[in-house]
């Protein structure tokens, strides 16, 4: 269960890390970036530790490869509580990277994983984009 506090403090820094960005305020976004990674890092293996945390650092990653790293420890997390919600978002996320770095065939399979978790979530936005861009990618319909 995520921790109310850990969840208020995570998004207030990434409302904040965005701010940052499209001031394009490089040490401000260091900062905030290092006290989320703090946030991530004093939680991990406890239990406040929880998907969000680790999705919201990977967003705001610059390094693509850092990026699908952490992408994959917020899917495992999310996979080991079954939180469809974080699964499907986290393999959404991670396949539009991939598909920025040219890695269409791991893109594919991410969005593969991503529609079946989001087949038990409420979220019909997330769900469009997940077949929207499975379509764009595979020149098909998907079932």
């Amino acid at each position: 269960m995520l921790n109310t506090k850990i969840y208020q403090a995570v998004y207030v820094l990434a409302e904040e890390l965005l701010e940052a960005n499209n001031r394009k305020n490089q040490t401000l976004f260091a900062e905030l970036y290092a006290d989320l990674k703090a946030i991530c890092v004093d939680n991990e293996g406890t239990d406040k530790d929880h998907p969000v945390q680790w999705e919201a650092l990977a967003d705001f990653t610059e390094d693509g490869d850092e990026a699908l790293a952490l992408y994959s420890k917020a899917l495992e997390k999310a996979t080991a509580i079954n939180s469809k919600d974080y699964m499907s978002s986290i393999a959404y996320a991670m396949a539009e990277l991939q598909v920025q770095m040219g890695q269409i065939k791991e893109a594919v399979e991410n969005l593969k994983n991503a529609k079946i978790s989001a087949n038990k979530i409420e979220d019909k936005e997330l769900k469009n984009e997940i077949h929207d861009l499975l379509v764009e990618l595979t020149g098909e319909k998907p079932e």
